[in-house]
């Protein structure tokens, strides 16, 4: 197996920070729901990690969980600080909150908070690389 692409990281980290940015700008605009600011949030984390896991030649299953990805970066001895770890919150946004249902309203503060987890999640992938 041939070690990854800079290109592709790149890639990856690209796509992280467009999610940051749109959720950043979902908190802004008039008519978004709180949620989709938190499925950016996701995003950003879940690409985030992915591109670190690239990096370590690290395969990773094709799902949302966040918590999977820390694990597996955790099995590559990897200090996971516990503000990236507490990331695992985020997999929630993923789906759950994307659709009507029973589910609690999500609030603008509580979707600051996750953009702030992703941006934190995020910093700490590029201190990684």
């Amino acid at each position: 197996m041939s070690a990854p692409q800079p290109e592709i990281i790149n890639d990856w980290l690209q796509r992280a920070y467009s999610d940051l940015n749109l959720g950043k700008a979902a908190l802004r605009t008039k008519g978004v729901l709180p949620e989709d600011a938190c499925f950016h949030a996701q995003q950003c984390a879940e690409k985030a990690l992915k591109a670190l896991l690239i990096s370590l030649e690290q395969p990773f299953p094709h799902a949302h969980a966040i918590e999977v990805l820390l694990d597996l970066l955790k099995t590559r001895d990897l200090d996971v600080p516990h503000n990236v770890d507490q990331a695992f919150e985020l997999s929630q946004y993923a789906v759950q909150t994307r659709y009507p249902g029973e589910w609690e309203a999500v609030t603008k503060a509580e979707a600051t908070r996750a953009l702030e987890r992703a941006a934190m999640v995020l910093e700490w992938v590029k201190n990684q690389l």
